[in-house]
C-alpha cells in the first residue's frame, strides 16, 4: 500500500516528474572507460567514494561505469542498509551485461532525481523505503546493462571489422569465432563513442544465469565479514572533529540557556555550540566530546513538552477504543445488523507499545565545506533529495552546491527516512557554528538513539467478530487508536477523511471474504515523535487480526488453517502460501509432547507471507520458539538466497519485538537507554527457520519487510495452545508475567 500512496508525494526539492518508462540513456568516454545512464540535470550527481573533482568529469548521470581495468561499477539509486539492494541491482546489471560477477561493485548515487527518482514512488523523488528497491530497479537497471553490452559489442565489432551479431559476450569477455577476444576494459573507452541504442532487447528468463540463481552469493560478503566495509561511523577526514548532542529530556522542550564553562576545560573539547535541535559538544575525538557533554548543564523550556507517561497514554487509548471511531477506513455491508443476527459474538482488545528501530549503527553524519564552496555530506541518505535541500538551506548554499556521499549503513528499518533531515541537519548546523573551519562528524550514542529517536507508534485495537450458526464469520469490526505517522509531514496530503493509511494498512485490506466489516480509526495527538518502522502498519494490524482470527476459529470449532482457507479464493496468492507453509510444516502431523504450533498470514508491500511457528514451554509459564516455517510469494526472486536471508532476518527482528521490546515513558521521559533494558532478540532465542519461495513470473515485489508481520501472531497463537492464555498485550513477556 505504501509505495502506491507515495506516488502522489510532492517534495520541495523534487519537482521534476520522471515517467515510469520514459528515460534517455547516454554514454561518455572518460579516457579510461565509459559511463552509461540518464542525461544529467543541472546538479551533478554525487557518488559515494568520489571526490568533487572527479564528479565534475561526468557529463552523464550514470547507472553503470566500466573502467579501463574492466571493473564494472553500478551506481545505485537505492540506499544499502543491509537489505541487499546493492546486490539485487548488481545482479540485474550483470545479467544483461554478461559481466564477470567478480568484477562487480556498487556505489550509492544521489543528486539527480530524473535519473534516480524511485519509480515505485512515481519517480518524483529519490528514496529507499516501502520495500521498493527491486520493483523500482527491475526494468531500469536491466536496460542500463543491456545498453552497455550493446555498445561494447559495437566497439569490438568496429575494432575487429566484423559483424556485431558474430560477437559473443560471457563473463566480461567479448569473443569472435576468428579467435579475437578482449575484456570489457579494452573496449570501454571506444564503446562510449558508439551510437546509443534507442531500443535494446532484454534477455528471456530461459537465458538468465544470475537472476534467480539460488547459488549466487552477495558480491560484498567478504568485506562485510573481514571488516573492511566502510560505514559513516568509519569516516575519518583530515582535521575532522567529532560532536555529540545534548537533546531535550522531554519531547518538545527547547534549550533556554546552558553553561559550558566546565566542559571547555575538558582536555580535547574544542567548543560547545547551540543548534535548533539541542546543544552540541565538539571534541578532537568521541571520548573528549562525551566527557565534555557530562560537564554541560542546560536549562530547558518545557512549556510545550509532552509530559504524559505510558500509563496515562494507554489508559486514554483504551477509553477512546471503546467509543465510536473518529473516521472509517472501511465499511462493507451492514456490520451492525450482522452482529445483531449473529449466533455468537466475541470481542477482544490488543495493546502495542512504542518501539525503537535499534539499528546497530546509531545515527551519524559528516559535514565539510570545501574550498570551492560546495558542501559535502556523508551519511545514510535514505531520502537524498530532502537532505540535499535542507543541508543547503542550513549552510546558505544552493542545493546543487550540496554533494551527498551515500554511505552504506548498519541498519535503518525506516529510521533514516525522515523529512526534517535529523542528524544530517545537525552535522551541518554544528559545522556552520564552527565557521566551517573543519569537517565535523555528529555521532549519536546508543542512548541518544533510544531517548531522542522516532518510534513505531503505540496502538490499541478493539475488535469484534460475529459467527453464524454454521460457524461462518459474518461480521467483523476493528477500531484502531494511535498516532499518525504521516500527519504534519510531507505526506500530510495522504491523510484522507481523517485516515492515515499507514495506521490501517493490513487491517482495511484483509484478504478474507467477510461480507460485513468495518475498520475505524481514531488518531491521537501526542508529542512523542513517531516514524515508520519495519513493515509499518502491518506490525500491529497483522498481529491483532491474525490472533483474533484464531480465537474466532476456535469459537467456531474449526481448524485455524481450514478456517482461513474457507475465506480465501483457492488459487489466490494467500491460499497458495498458506497451503505451502502448512505442507512444509506438516500441519496435520502430531507434534511431540510439549510442542505447539501457531499460524499467521499477512500481505505487505506487494508480497504475501505465511508463517507457522512451533514453540515449547519451560514449565514455568514461558515459551521458547523452536522452529518457524515460512512460505513467501514476492514475485520473481532475483536473488533467492537474499530473499531467504531477508525473511529470516525479518522473523528475528519481529520476534525480538513481540517477545520483549518496548519503549515506555515516565512523566514524558523515555525509560530505556541501551540494550540492557531494551532487549532485541538474543542469539539463543533465534529459532530454526525454513523459507520456501513460491515460484513466480510476476515482477519482483517487496521482501525487506514482509517477513516481519506474521511472526508475532504465529507465535502468539502457538503460545495460546501451549499455555492456554491469549496474548493481547505486547510484548509477550508482559502478558505472560501478569
Amino acid at each position: 500500500m505504501l509505495p502506491k500512496l507515495m506516488q502522489s508525494v510532492s517534495l520541495p526539492a523534487a519537482k521534476v516528474q520522471a515517467s515510469r518508462r520514459q528515460f534517455l540513456i547516454g554514454a561518455l568516454a572518460t579516457g579510461t572507460g565509459m559511463v552509461v545512464g540518464f542525461r544529467l540535470l543541472p546538479a551533478s550527481p554525487a557518488v559515494a567514494g568520489e571526490t568533487a573533482t572527479t564528479s565534475a568529469s561526468h557529463a552523464f548521470s550514470p547507472y553503470v561505469t566500466i573502467n579501463g581495468d574492466g571493473k564494472v561499477i553500478v551506481l545505485s539509486s537505492q540506499f544499502e542498509m543491509g537489505q541487499g539492494s546493492y546486490n539485487g541491482i548488481a545482479t540485474l546489471v550483470a545479467e544483461e551485461l554478461d559481466a564477470d560477477w567478480s568484477t562487480i561493485d556498487v556505489k550509492g548515487a544521489a543528486g539527480d532525481v530524473k535519473a534516480y527518482g524511485n519509480i515505485a514512488f512515481g519517480g518524483a523523488f529519490q528514496g529507499t523505503g516501502g520495500s521498493t528497491s527491486m520493483a523500482s530497479s527491475w526494468e531500469r537497471y536491466r536496460k542500463a546493462g543491456a545498453v552497455a553490452r550493446s555498445m561494447l559489442v559495437a566497439a569490438a565489432a568496429s575494432e575487429w571489422g566484423v559483424a556485431a551479431a558474430e560477437i559473443t559476450v560471457e563473463n566480461g569477455i567479448l569473443a569472435h569465432p576468428s579467435g579475437k577476444s578482449g575484456g570489457f576494459g579494452v573496449f570501454a573507452a571506444k564503446a562510449a563513442t558508439m551510437p546509443v541504442p534507442t531500443d535494446v532487447a532484454l534477455k528471456q528468463p530461459s537465458d538468465w544465469k544470475l537472476i534467480g540463481n539460488a547459488g549466487l552469493k552477495r558480491f560484498d560478503s567478504a568485506r562485510k565479514a573481514n571488516g573492511t566495509e566502510q560505514y559513516t561511523i568509519d569516516i575519518k577526514l583530515p582535521g575532522m572533529l567529532t560532536a555529540v548532542m545534548i537533546h531535550p529530556p522531554l519531547f518538545g522542550a527547547k534549550a533556554k540557556s546552558f553553561d559550558a564553562s566546565a566542559a571547555r576545560t575538558v582536555k580535547g573539547v574544542i567548543d560547545v555550540v547551540e543548534t535548533p535541535r539541542g546543544i552540541a559538544v565538539v571534541g578532537e575525538n568521541m571520548w573528549a566530546a562525551i566527557k565534555g557533554r557530562e560537564a554541560v548543564t542546560v536549562n530547558w523550556d518545557e512549556r510545550a513538552a509532552e509530559t504524559r507517561g505510558t500509563a496515562e497514554l494507554m489508559s486514554a487509548y483504551r477509553d477512546l477504543a471503546k467509543k465510536t471511531p473518529a473516521a472509517l477506513a472501511r465499511n462493507d455491508g451492514d456490520a451492525e445488523t450482522a452482529f445483531a443476527g449473529a449466533t455468537k459474538v466475541i470481542e477482544a482488545s490488543f495493546e502495542f507499545p512504542y518501539l525503537a528501530h535499534a539499528a546497530m549503527e546509531p545515527l551519524n553524519a559528516v559535514a565539510r565545506m570545501n574550498a570551492d564552496g560546495t558542501l559535502e555530506v556523508w551519511g545514510g541518505h535514505q531520502f537524498p533529495d530532502v537532505y540535499q535541500m535542507l543541508a543547503g538551506q542550513v549552510a546558505g548554499v544552493a542545493p546543487e552546491k550540496v554533494r551527498l556521499n551515500v554511505m552504506k549503513t548498519g541498519g535503518s528499518f525506516g529510521r533514516r527516512a525522515v523529512f526534517d533531515g535529523d542528524v544530517v541537519v545537525e552535522a551541518v548546523h554544528v559545522a556552520k557554528a564552527l565557521g566551517f573551519r573543519a569537517p565535523v562528524k555528529v555521532q549519536w550514542t546508543r542512548e541518544d538513539d533510544m531517548r531522542a529517536g522516532r518510534y513505531r507508534p503505540a496502538y490499541v485495537h478493539s475488535l469484534k467478530a460475529g459467527i453464524d450458526e454454521n460457524g461462518k464469520l459474518v461480521a467483523w469490526s476493528n477500531h484502531i487508536v494511535g498516532q499518525s505517522i504521516m500527519a504534519k509531514t510531507a505526506f500530510d496530503g495522504m491523510v484522507k477523511n481523517g485516515v492515515d493509511p499507514t495506521s490501517v494498512e493490513g487491517a482495511n485490506n484483509l484478504p478474507y471474504a467477510i461480507p460485513n466489516q468495518t475498520v475505524g480509526l481514531t488518531t491521537t495527538e501526542v508529542g512523542v515523535p513517531v516514524l515508520w518502522w519495519r513493515s509499518v502498519g502491518s506490525t500491529h494490524t497483522a498481529f491483532a487480526a491474525e490472533t483474533f482470527l484464531d480465537e474466532v476459529a476456535e469459537t467456531a470449532g474449526r481448524d485455524p488453517i481450514e478456517f482461513r482457507l474457507s475465506m480465501l479464493e483457492p488459487q489466490s496468492r494467500h491460499a497458495t502460501v498458506l497451503k505451502l507453509a502448512a505442507e512444509k510444516a506438516e500441519w496435520q502431523k502430531p507434534l511431540p509432547e510439549g510442542r505447539f504450533r501457531g499460524v499467521a498470514i499477512a500481505e505487505s508491500f506487494g508480497s504475501v507471507v505465511a508463517e507457522i511457528a512451533e514453540v515449547s514451554t519451560d514449565g514455568n509459564g514461558q515459551i521458547q520458539v523452536e522452529r518457524v516455517v515460512a512460505a513467501v510469494d514476492c514475485g520473481l526472486a532475483i536473488n533467492p538466497d537474499q530473499v531467504r536471508a531477508q525473511v529470516e532476518g525479518g522473523i528475528g527482528f519481529g520476534l525480538g519485538a513481540i517477545l520483549g521490546e518496548e519503549i515506555t515513558l515516565t512523566d514524558g521521559k523515555v525509560d530505556h537507554s541501551n540494550f540492557d533494558l531494551y532487549t532485541p532478540l538474543r542469539i539463543d532465542a533465534m529459532p530454526k527457520v525454513e523459507v520456501h519461495i513460491v515460484a513466480s513470473a510476476n515482477p519482483p515485489s517487496g521482501i525487506g519487510e514482509p517477513g516481519v508481520p506474521p511472526i508475532g501472531p504465529a507465535v502468539a497463537n502457538a503460545a495460546y495452545r501451549a499455555l492456554g492464555k491469549r496474548i493481547r498485550v505486547l510484548p509477550i513477556a508482559k502478558s505472560l508475567n501478569t
